[in-house]
């Protein structure tokens, strides 16, 4: 969320920032404008208080001495209704402030480049040159269907369009793929965390999925009313430290966070409708960090390199892009997507999404930290990483990995997990 006290006193560049995101931000000065009432109105509140508060102090001695107080009561009653109605127009007042804020992206950081949408993002770096075959590579649904470890209509029978039954090996493959990304980054100095798959509202706003992305959620029917199945484990895992004030010397503060993530795909009719790119259920790794604001960029730099571990250990050709504005997610200043390449559609997927949030995401869930005992307190930085998603590196490994015959080889460094060197 952004700071109002910032924006009130960078209001133009803050605007012609955001507009690098490919909208129009110009109502940020209504926002301003409402502050400016609502300011007025609590400058002229503490004036009408300080008025009854004198007329009070009179009635007490009129009363003392035992003269009439009954107009000071009245006008003291007619204070206490102005004060009631203004301090009601401020309430309003704060509300559509906060309504405006709330919807309000992040800004974009310097670095970033300018472009409406995905085509401007910026390439820079790959690792090995895309798979060669000397057969036609098939789809990753093909072969997992072929060898009968992905079950894709028996889902549906259960469920629905977008969910898959993991069976014998390919069951196996992912699990083996969770607990091989979660040592890996343990051995970084990561903690893992198993988060709650439940979080509540307050924990949605807090990581800005809330409220202007309401749609791409699932919100639980029944319970306490106010649950959502977890979109990302960026959402339970930052908002494990919300309302709290965090010992300076204890960051960067590093977890690496196991979680299912559910999501409704809202607006991505007819995309990728077949296979494991785009479900409403899938499992994931995430790297988070709290992290100080003069140390978070070089965190995310880190971050990144960690992301990028897991796809060289598994032998898998990526290349790392940095999103233009107009690419961005919502919450985010920067992010650095690594896309996978997939053999089938003959280009680069995104498989993880690296990104700083710097304060944004802390001011809403309100995350802070002291440099030393007298020091004031200050918001940390919040970071997020994927490390990676777990079905679309399944993918990259089917895909890459496949032989003529049908079968699928095992990355050298998943057979102590697998057991086998071979599907099929």
């Amino acid at each position: 969320m952004l700071d109002i006290k910032y924006l009130r006193e960078n209001l133009e560049d803050v605007i012609k920032n955001l507009n690098q995101r490919g909208s129009d931000f110009s109502y940020l000065r209504d926002v301003i404008k409402l502050d400016d009432e609502k300011r007025n109105l609590i400058t002229e509140v503490e004036k009408l208080k300080k008025q009854r508060n004198d007329a009070s102090k009179q009635i007490g001695v009129l009363k003392r001495e035992k003269k009439d107080a009954s107009g000071i009561l009245k006008e003291v009653a007619s204070l206490g209704d102005e004060i009631k109605e203004k301090d009601e127009t401020i309430k309003e007042l704060d509300e559509k402030i906060f309504n405006y804020l709330a919807t309000t992206p992040n800004l974009v950081h310097k670095s970033v480049p300018v472009g409406p949408d995905d085509s401007y993002n910026k390439e820079i770096k790959k690792f090995m040159e895309p798979t060669k075959f000397s057969f036609e590579p098939k789809a990753h649904y093909e072969l997992g269907e072929a060898l009968d470890i992905l079950d894709f209509e028996r889902a549906a029978k259960v469920t629905g369009s977008r969910f898959v039954i993991y069976k014998g090996l390919g069951a196996r493959l992912e699990l083996a793929l969770i607990k091989f990304m979660m040592d890996l980054h343990a051995e970084s100095g990561y903690t893992e965390v198993i988060p709650p798959y439940i979080v509540s509202a307050a924990s949605m706003f807090g990581t800005g999925q809330l409220p202007k992305f309401a749609e791409d959620a699932f919100k639980i029917a029944n319970g306490n009313g106010d649950w959502y199945l977890n979109p990302t484990a960026e959402v339970p895992t930052i908002n494990m430290f919300k309302e709290e004030v965090i010992d300076y010397a204890k960051l960067p503060i590093k977890l690496t966070s196991y979680t299912m993530a559910f999501r409704s795909e809202a607006g991505s009719a007819g995309r990728d409708t077949r296979g494991l790119i785009r479900q409403h259920q899938f499992n994931k790794v995430e790297l988070i960090k709290i992290a100080s604001p003069e140390n978070s960029y070089q965190e995310l730099d880190d971050m990144l390199l960690e992301s990028e571990k897991v796809l060289k250990a598994l032998k898998l050709p990526y290349r790392v892009v940095v999103l233009s504005s107009g690419d961005m997610g919502f919450s985010m200043s920067k992010t650095y997507d690594i896309e996978v390449w997939i053999p089938s559609q003959k280009t680069y997927r995104e498989i993880g999404s690296i990104s700083n949030a710097e304060d944004y995401q802390a001011r809403r869930a309100n995350i802070k930290f002291r440099r030393s005992q007298d020091s004031k307190l200050e918001f940390v930085h919040t970071l997020n990483g994927s490390g990676l998603a777990v079905g679309r590196t399944l993918v990259a490994i089917l895909e890459n990995y496949q032989n003529e015959d049908g079968t699928i080889t095992i990355p050298e460094v998943l057979r102590p997990y697998m057991r086998v060197d071979k599907i099929g």
